[in-house]
């Protein structure tokens, strides 16, 4: 499957998505795709888009300002309000695309972007479905696993990198970067034992594994479970159950306050869910949570 490139704008930014167009007559129910933290289009979102244009959707996957192909300068800077606008921003694009209906819109958002597209729909209150995989609903409870699997010095050696890059953004210098996933022992936003092999799998050639220092200061006051109850459109949460980078517990308070949520639970972790029996598994519950709540 071959997607068209497009480009939309987002409060002065030209951000850029594939276009993957369903198959038969006449406008389509759209799914619009966002992936996680730092990550981009190509990060491993393919085999999703095209099973769900496959079973008759129109899919669009986006890359946030700042990420990917996407403007905005300084380069992998992660402001979650901001995103949380692309996200806006890419769906009234959406809604106007030829042959896409514009009351049969989806957000779809993995880890990082599974909190963003609670938050989005809250606020747009017109969406027809989100699904949210592996979801970071609670940046504070995000903060607190990082405490304990690396203690409190990681903390504080994260909170000192992000200080001297806030301190360079604000004398217009260039970002001071971490890794965005690293080995545990090492500087970077996550540390867990499978993230580094978990993360790097899902990032092609070209896309680099570092953000900007500064989201070690902005990540625990990015809350999307604050907006579960005002989601007013059905909801699938699938969860990992060996999940180390977005705490469980917090996807299920989540769910627990959407007016209509489903959740799956898989027997993985976090990084699992992207490929081989596990995508296969979630892929079947996300077609069958579309067919009775959007069908194509």
């Amino acid at each position: 499957m071959t997607p068209q490139d497009l480009t939309f704008d987002s409060h002065g930014i030209t951000c850029r998505g594939y276009f993957y167009t369903g198959q038969g007559k006449g406008p389509r129910p759209c799914i619009i795709m966002g992936h996680g933290f730092a990550a981009t289009r190509d990060c491993g979102l393919a085999p999703f888009a095209e099973a769900f244009v496959a079973a008759g959707y129109s899919v669009f996957i986006f890359d946030y300002r700042h990420f990917g192909a996407s403007g905005g300068e300084p380069r992998q800077l992660l402001v979650p309000e901001q995103e949380v606008e692309d996200w806006l921003s890419a769906l009234a694009f959406v809604r106007g695309l030829e042959g896409v209906r514009a009351d049969a819109i989806c957000l779809w958002g993995t880890s990082f972007g599974g909190g963003l597209v609670t938050v989005a729909a809250a606020r747009d209150g017109g969406v027809q479905a989100i699904i949210a995989q592996c979801p970071m609903m609670d940046g504070l409870a995000s903060v607190r696993a990082v405490l304990g699997y690396a203690g409190p010095w990681h903390l504080l050696k994260l909170s000192a990198h992000g200080a001297v890059d806030m301190a360079r953004g604000l004398v217009g210098a260039p970002p001071h970067y971490i890794a965005s996933a690293g080995k545990p022992g090492e500087v970077a936003a996550m540390t867990a034992h499978d993230c580094y092999d978990g993360y790097t799998a899902l990032l092609p050639a070209g896309v680099p594994n570092k953000v900007a220092a500064r989201v070690s200061s902005r990540l625990m006051l990015f809350r999307p479970v604050r907006y579960a109850a005002r989601v007013p459109c059905p909801a699938l949460l699938l969860l990992c159950e060996q999940d180390t980078v977005a705490p469980m517990a917090a996807a299920e308070k989540a769910a627990a306050l959407m007016p209509q949520s489903e959740v799956r639970r898989y027997p993985v972790g976090h990084f699992d869910i992207y490929q081989g029996e596990a995508r296969q598994i979630s892929l079947r519950d996300q077609l069958d949570f579309l067919n009775r709540h959007m069908p194509a």
